[in-house]
């Protein structure tokens, strides 16, 4: 199996390669620039490996939600590979990824509360356990919504002894959130999404058929119904 992944949404952008298990990556923080970085970075990446995009087996991405320009770019970038190398695409949330990433990095952590900043005072949230093989399953939709707003889980009121992290630029940028998730025994600032993550995840999705064409590699912004919502609740998507 071999999975191209990028990832736009945020500051961090970043590419990685999974074959048959291994991985590469390339990431870089950036103000801006990303769609001048991106696909040198595939290319460094498949050139590396000496492999040619047609031998992939698809193209994964940080579908969002994240920084409107990001999450675009990293869909029409996913759109342009795939299309003319004719590969399927996996979208992977980059609330997610990022989940993903604290669950690898943490082994006590069960729970995963994912807040990044969303700007305009408002955050994007997501709500995670650990599933089959280590892998972040979300629990409930994501949602942009105030702060203080954030929903969690009915279930993780009871007690149950699983051990709660978070991780997110929301926890930095809004104090307030500490009081929402005053039970996380541990919070990772200073964490991205990352394309490496993005396909570990994309593979068994790979595996099971769980594919999409070219055309379906579409962006998730959270905030397309925002019109529609009244004041002052979370949005979601199911």
């Amino acid at each position: 199996m071999k999975i191209l992944a990028i990832d736009t949404a945020t500051e961090n952008c970043s590419a990685a390669l999974f074959i048959n298990g291994q991985l590469s990556m390339r990431e870089a923080l950036l103000g801006r620039g990303h769609a001048e970085r991106i696909l040198p970075m595939v290319e460094e990446l498949l050139r590396a490996a000496d492999v040619a995009l047609r031998a992939l087996s698809a193209v994964a991405f940080g579908r969002g939600p994240g920084a409107f320009t990001g999450v675009r770019l990293a869909a029409s970038v996913t759109q342009g590979l795939a299309f003319g190398a004719g590969l399927p695409v996996v979208p992977i949330s980059d609330l997610r990824a990022l989940a993903q990433r604290v669950l690898d990095d943490e082994p006590a952590a069960d729970r995963v509360l994912v807040c990044n900043d969303a700007r305009m005072h408002e955050v994007y949230s997501g709500t995670f356990e650990r599933g089959a093989a280590g892998r972040a399953v979300a629990v409930g939709a994501e949602c942009v919504g105030k702060p203080e707003l954030v929903p969690l889980p009915p279930q993780w009121s009871a007690p149950s002894g699983a051990a709660l992290f978070a991780a997110g630029t929301g926890f930095a940028a809004y104090p307030q959130l500490r009081a929402v998730a005053a039970a996380v025994r541990g919070i990772r600032e200073g964490l991205w999404p990352r394309a490496a993550e993005i396909a570990r995840l994309a593979a068994p999705e790979v595996e099971a058929g769980r594919v999409f064409t070219a055309a379906e590699a579409l962006p998730v912004y959270l905030r397309d119904n925002v019109a529609q919502v009244p004041k002052g609740t979370s949005k979601s998507l199911v």
